[in-house]
């Protein structure tokens, strides 16, 4: 933006009748991207104003033209920058924002904690106002100075690099008096507080989450956060991160969990503790019930009213058990005799499809579908003849 407007009002670029002013302007227009371009020299800018460079003063460049003035014909603010510490109208007081910034904090809970509520006590720091001189930052018959940087703003049109040339504007707190519009005297500040207005101090803060919270609630705890004078504080808010568990999967107000059984639970029934609760119950199962026949592997049990408890209220999501049946092992079947009565007891088997060939294969008992489609890659084959060739096409001979 600037480099544009230099290279637009560069004297050789006008009339013979306007090279005067041009090169004013010109020389203004190179002395603010002098300024801008260079981080110390910005920051400078942004915190005293042009009164930084001026002659005599650290980093002073004894300019005699107007720079304010090309700055605000380059934003199109008119009359100066009104808040760049320069011209424009000025205000009648520090404009601070009403109420402080608030802050954020994850905060890792377990499914336990969610399912039975949790409440727990932190220290933690923060800025209070100082007590000593009730926030003015000075003695109390002492009068503070106007700050110099932002004019008795409280606040400064700030100037931010965003790329090669290119600045943007922003509203910030101004640095020197903190927002305050004014600054004491050394000899004048408060002794407590250094003339910061605020102080450290340490507080026990209660944090209670309700049963029934869920991942991304935020718990706040309203005014905790830094104060500042004559603003409402902020507030402490946590996001609720919940950590994964070892057995429950939660589903809104419902719970998964996977349980195991053995083959002959799954035949003929039992009555135990299948699962542990988040509290610490039994949660007892007894089957058959009525009507109801074997187990089958990846059976659901639904157990209605044991899922997560709904935030105030008394009201229960559902508890959702996904059956597992683990077969006997080999060693048990090769005991003497158990074969033999499995045949017995159990269902015929199936009787045999009928082909006209039939081929007996072999077969691998540790096959897993991991590498399932992984032959697609021997699906691709090359011409021989073209490999022999060098792969290019032969013209016909006439």
């Amino acid at each position: 933006m600037l480099s544009q407007a230099a290279l637009s009002s560069h004297p050789d670029k006008v009339s013979e009748s306007e090279r005067a002013n041009a090169e004013i302007k010109f020389k203004s227009i190179s002395k603010a991207y002098e300024i801008l371009s260079d981080d110390d020299k910005r920051d400078l800018y942004n915190a005293q104003g042009m009164s930084a460079f001026e002659a005599g003063n650290r980093g002073g460049m004894d300019v005699d033209v107007d720079l304010e003035d090309i700055l605000a014909q380059m934003f199109g603010m008119g009359g100066g920058m009104g808040g760049m510490n320069g011209g424009g109208p000025r205000a009648s007081g520090p404009r601070q924002p009403k109420r402080g910034e608030d802050e954020e904090h994850p905060y890792n809970v377990t499914l336990e904690e969610l399912y039975k509520g949790k409440t727990t006590k932190f220290s933690s720091k923060k800025n209070v106002i100082c007590s000593h001189c009730k926030g003015r930052g000075g003695r109390e018959k002492s009068k503070p100075k106007e700050c110099v940087g932002c004019h008795g703003r409280g606040m400064q049109q700030g100037l931010k690099s965003v790329g090669p040339g290119l600045v943007t504007q922003e509203t910030v707190i101004c640095r020197p008096c903190k927002g305050t519009g004014n600054v004491y005297r050394d000899k004048d500040r408060c002794k407590k507080c250094k003339g910061e207005r605020v102080v450290e101090e340490k507080k026990v803060l209660e944090l209670y989450i309700p049963r029934g919270s869920k991942e991304g609630d935020k718990i706040v705890l309203e005014g905790e956060a830094d104060q500042l004078p004559n603003q409402e504080p902020g507030s402490i808010i946590f996001n609720l991160v919940e950590t994964e568990h070892s057995t429950f999967r939660r589903m809104g107000p419902d719970l998964a969990a996977d349980v195991h059984i053995n083959l002959s639970e799954a035949l003929c029934g039992f009555s135990r503790i299948l699962i542990k609760h988040l509290d610490g119950r039994g949660i007892h199962v007894k089957h058959p019930q009525k009507s109801s026949g074997p187990l089958k592997p990846k059976s659901v049990i639904k157990v209605p009213g044991e899922g997560m408890p709904y935030k105030k209220s008394e009201l229960r999501g559902d508890l959702y058990l996904i059956v597992n049946v683990d077969f006997p092992d080999s060693a048990w079947l090769k005991q003497d005799g158990h074969m033999e009565k499995l045949k017995e007891l159990l269902p015929k088997p199936t009787d045999s499809m009928t082909a006209e060939t039939v081929d007996e294969v072999e077969y691998e008992e540790d096959a897993s579908l991991e590498a399932f489609g992984a032959g697609n890659e021997g699906d691709q084959w090359e011409d021989d003849e073209d490999d022999e060739e060098g792969g290019q096409p032969q013209c016909a001979q006439q």
